[in-house]
């Protein structure tokens, strides 16, 4: 890798964190010149514009989002335990994430009703992530984890609730039982549409 990639990669990696505590738009060149010890114009020699910045941060974060989520989930057998460690990677990460902030949860927040080319890049980064829980879920009952009359969207809907609820909980309630509950709230929910005998032990 060239010495420019290397300080764009670093200069990512800094804005990351930073956006992590501030916000997507709370990010500014000035304050991220300061912590990289650069210029004004040195951060803007890789980044032509803030909004520029803001969808590379977005875009690390997703890089960082599928390995850490997705890839090891996709390692498990096809049905309920791929679906249960998918959900599990990414219980444990908003749990974690939820102590500084989530660059997704947050950025719709931010986000919601801004038009422009940031919001753009988080919903379409939203809906292929919900793109990809799906698939795994209706893998599960294409196999016959899940009873057939399974409607896949209405159940990623739910678990993507259980998700925002443990992140509210522990970020904002400071509530320390807020893992262990959502994993309760889980395992319920695929209890009620799953086979029985089919649902694999916790975790996965």
């Amino acid at each position: 890798m060239k010495k420019g990639e290397l300080t764009r990669a670093a200069i990512v990696a800094a804005a990351l964190e930073l956006s992590a505590r501030v916000g997507l738009e709370g990010l500014t060149i000035g304050a991220l010149a300061e912590r990289m010890q650069m210029s004004k114009s040195g951060v803007f020699a890789h980044f032509g514009s803030r909004e520029d910045l803001q969808i590379a941060v977005l875009k690390a974060y997703e890089q960082r989002f599928v390995e850490d989520v997705l890839l090891p989930g996709l390692a498990h057998p096809r049905g309920l335990p791929r679906v249960c460690a998918i959900m599990e990677r990414w219980l444990e990460r908003t749990a974690v994430e939820a102590a500084s902030g989530c660059i997704w949860i947050s950025g719709a927040t931010e986000y919601d009703d801004r038009p422009g080319a940031v919001r753009e890049e988080l919903v379409a980064m939203v809906r292929s992530w919900q793109r990809e829980l799906s698939r795994a879920t209706q893998q599960a009952v294409d196999i016959g984890d899940l009873r057939a009359d399974v409607e896949v969207a209405e159940l990623v809907f739910e678990l993507y609730g259980v998700v925002l609820v443990l992140h509210h909980d522990t970020r904002l309630l400071n509530n320390p039982d807020s893992l262990a509950r959502a994993r309760r709230v889980f395992r319920r929910i695929l209890a009620a549409h799953a086979i029985p005998d089919r649902l694999p032990a916790y975790p996965a």
